[in-house]
């Protein structure tokens, strides 16, 4: 006989391992299980950070997080990020390093925290069902946990499933979702966050696989959105790279009326650059227009965007007027693309909207329609920015909803 667990976790991605552990770690004598739909877990978590595992960041702030009541957030967020977060992975064997603002694993290896998350479960006696995907939710005197034709009884359930980021292979197929809006919880509309946007392609198909510095700012109707610097990565269907992701939120939820601006020359005003370019123009006299750039920028985007200034290469330096060299400096400062698209969650880092937070308490994460049932992570219309905020809400969320299900169950008689 399985009997009734008293924590049954759904998910065994980020959120749900370390709820797993929180729980265990605070009351060793209650029984606390992971139902994981895949044949193992935390397959999301490896692939994080390009394998590396960005776990959380040193400027952890509401400004960094989104959502239609992001303020739900920050009560997780001030007790369970920062120092409390570090000193959590460092008792499981994972000191941290940081990169600038953004913070790693010491080995750099996602597969190590994926490991090291196995182990404190291993040692703390969780079990962990993989295998057992929970296609629905009954409530009544405990909950029924239902996976084919089996049922599983549990207390309490923390709701730990990821929405549609990464695609099936990595667990994220909404299922969870789907059966809590079938519980009746109210939803808010998803779409992918951290994604790449596919553009008008004549420019960019040109400059597949260039990489640059820039500031990338959305532009809703000619009016800015969002503004990020960072690397910016020319592909054959539009824009990717950190940039362009971290300000895609709103261009994927609305999808109509955007574009990118790229600022190539960030710390120079424009009329600095219409100078520079002046002066470059006397010195490279005697260099054709196909070289003019070289040195300055990168070659073949500056020969691009010579010609869609109407200039031609084959033509001398001093050839430019300083009407081309006005026009030139505002293609590089607002070098704009019309967004026609996103590539889709299967190549999203997060997912934005989800079940509404107006459904759970902010101090608990407990239900306010079902008592003993709790949500944290994705599965929450909580999304943060590129940069260790999705992980940080995932562990924080996590964190408060296994201590708060602990609590819960200490009231129960």
């Amino acid at each position: 006989m399985f009997g009734t667990v008293d924590i049954a976790v759904i998910g065994g991605g980020a959120s749900g391992l370390l709820a797993a552990i929180t729980a265990k770690r605070q009351d060793k004598t209650k029984r606390v299980c992971i139902f994981e739909g895949l044949d193992r877990v935390g397959k999301k978590l490896i692939t994080t950070g390009n394998g590396r595992c960005n776990i959380t960041n040193k400027e952890i702030s509401l400004a960094r997080f989104h959502g239609e009541r992001v303020g739900f957030a920050e009560y997780a967020l001030e007790r369970f990020s920062g120092k409390a977060l570090e000193d959590l992975f460092l008792s499981i064997g994972i000191p941290f390093v940081d990169e600038g603002n953004k913070i790693f694993p010491a080995s750099l290896q996602a597969s190590s925290v994926v490991d090291c998350l196995r182990f404190e479960c291993e040692k703390l006696g969780i079990e962990v069902f993989c295998g057992k995907k929970i296609e629905k939710i009954v409530s009544g005197k405990t909950f029924t946990l239902i996976s084919g034709n089996e049922r599983f009884s549990a207390k309490t359930v923390i709701c730990c499933g990821g929405l549609y980021s990464g695609g099936d292979k990595v667990g994220s197929d909404g299922s969870l979702y789907r059966i809590l809006k079938d519980m009746g919880y109210k939803t808010v509309k998803l779409s992918p966050s951290i994604v790449q946007l596919k553009t008008e392609i004549d420019f960019v198909k040109q400059l597949k696989g260039i990489k640059v510095d820039a500031v990338a700012t959305l532009l809703k109707n000619g009016k800015p959105v969002k503004s990020e610097f960072g690397e910016v990565l020319f592909c054959d269907y539009g824009l990717s790279g950190p940039a362009v992701m971290n300000i895609s939120r709103a261009a994927a939820r609305e999808e109509q009326g955007f574009k990118v601006s790229l600022d190539l020359f960030p710390k120079l005003s424009k009329s600095a650059v219409a100078e520079a370019l002046r002066e470059r123009r006397k010195l490279l006299y005697d260099r054709n227009l196909d070289e003019f750039f070289t040195g300055m920028l990168n070659k073949r985007l500056g020969q691009v965007i010579l010609k869609y200034c109407g200039c031609k290469l084959s033509e001398p330096s001093d050839s430019l007027s300083d009407k081309d060299c006005e026009n030139l400096a505002s293609a590089l400062k607002a070098c704009e693309f019309k967004v026609t698209g996103n590539t889709g969650f299967i190549n999203s880092q997060a997912t934005a909207g989800g079940i509404s937070t107006s459904e759970f308490s902010e101090k608990t994460l407990m239900s306010k329609k079902h008592s003993g049932l709790f949500a944290c992570g994705e599965i929450l219309d909580i999304d943060g920015d590129c940069g260790g905020f999705n992980l940080t809400w995932a562990f924080a969320s996590g964190i408060l909803a296994a201590k708060s299900a602990v609590n819960f169950l200490g009231k129960l008689k």
